[in-house]
């Protein structure tokens, strides 16, 4: 993007600026609370300190059905990464976050291999399966690892061990006539990560002088299709054909697309017609870009004042429900749950035919 076209777009952001009517669903003033399973176990852990309400931290979110997952930032005081809560709800109150799949996977799992250490990226695929990346705890030799749940029968379907453990950031979900592909980003590193559900196994493809942050896959109509990478630390948003991913080679050189007009895109999500979604570390808005046009960012949604390191999570469901959260570090309400009609589904379903967001 020239700068020229940096200070247009800047300009055009309102202080409540938006492309899509949305509504709230729930909204907590302070912190997030977990549903426990006593009162004693929580006030026990606000004792001993594995509980600190303020540390609470949504970064990633997924939805199937009636349900909507978050990922949570894992540090001392947060006993459980992967939580669930319902799209609604006949109380008043906020919801509080249930531990998916139980507590059992989460606490004390610290030098337990089996358990969930840190999730860090999810999808949700088409045949209702919760995909979700687990950094792993290099202190007790535990490597990352992918977890597969089937949300329909509520069983753990696999769970995949890689190499190499941390620094997981995001994935993709690629349903092809071949079998079902994971395309992985990791945070500060060259290189993509694929995995074959099929297979059962995973490689690595490098991306030479692009550290992927971000990223985001084309939709099915789109052929050849190609995986969208925004690079860490820049503004620079590229691009890799998928079949890269699969030739063999191990190696694929990103072409650059444009820039956006911040740096940090920690979050990327493509719609069933094409428009790219983009959140930006320390920024209170979020971009979108209309793919089949040449590249222009547009503003999808703002809220003045906001002060966040990770201000949004964002996610699409089957029914065409766009649904973001909005953190914010020091104004109240501190958290708040939205979603609105946007007449496209996730990436992973083909297009209803209706036009993309301009």
């Amino acid at each position: 993007m020239t700068p020229f076209a940096v200070v247009i777009f800047l300009l055009g952001l309102s202080s409540l600026a938006t492309a899509a009517n949305f509504t709230q669903v729930f909204e907590w003033p302070n912190e997030l609370d977990f549903e426990w399973p006593s009162e004693e176990s929580r006030t026990q852990a606000l004792e001993d300190g594995t509980f600190k309400p303020v540390k609470i931290q949504p970064r990633y979110m997924a939805v199937y059905e009636a349900r909507l997952f978050l990922n949570l930032f894992k540090e001392d005081g947060v006993p459980a990464s992967l939580v669930s809560l319902p799209t609604s709800s006949e109380s008043s109150s906020p919801p509080k976050l249930t531990p998916f799949p139980s507590w059992d996977f989460h606490l004390n799992g610290s030098g337990n291999c089996d358990k969930i250490h840190r999730a860090e990226g999810m999808e949700v695929d088409s045949d209702g399966r919760l995909w979700v990346l687990d950094q792993g705890n290099p202190d007790s030799n535990c490597s990352s690892k992918l977890w597969i749940f089937n949300l329909i029968n509520n069983e753990t379907e696999l769970i995949h061990r890689f190499s190499f453990d941390e620094y997981f950031h995001d994935l993709v979900l690629d349903e092809t006539a071949n079998g079902t592909f994971a395309y992985i980003a990791r945070w500060m590193e060259s290189h993509v990560v694929v995995f074959s559900l099929e297979r059962n196994e995973s490689w690595i493809v490098d991306t030479p002088k692009v550290e992927v942050n971000s990223i985001a896959l084309s939709t099915k109509d789109q052929e050849p299709r190609h995986l969208y990478l925004a690079r860490s630390g820049f503004k620079e948003l590229y691009s890799i054909p998928v079949a890269a991913l699969h030739n063999g080679n191990r190696t694929t050189e990103p072409r650059l697309i444009e820039n956006w007009a911040a740096d940090n895109s920690y979050r990327m999500l493509m719609d069933s017609h094409g428009t790219l979604y983009s959140g930006f570390m320390y920024e209170n808005y979020t971009s979108t870009w209309n793919t089949s046009r040449p590249f222009l960012e547009q503003s999808f949604y703002q809220v003045a004042g906001l002060e966040s390191a990770w201000p949004f999570t964002f996610s699409l469901d089957q029914n065409a429900t766009f649904w973001m959260t909005v953190f914010d570090d020091v104004n109240m309400p501190r958290f708040r749950l939205l979603k609105a009609a946007v007449a496209a589904k996730s990436y992973i379903y083909n297009s209803p035919g209706t036009c993309p967001l301009d």
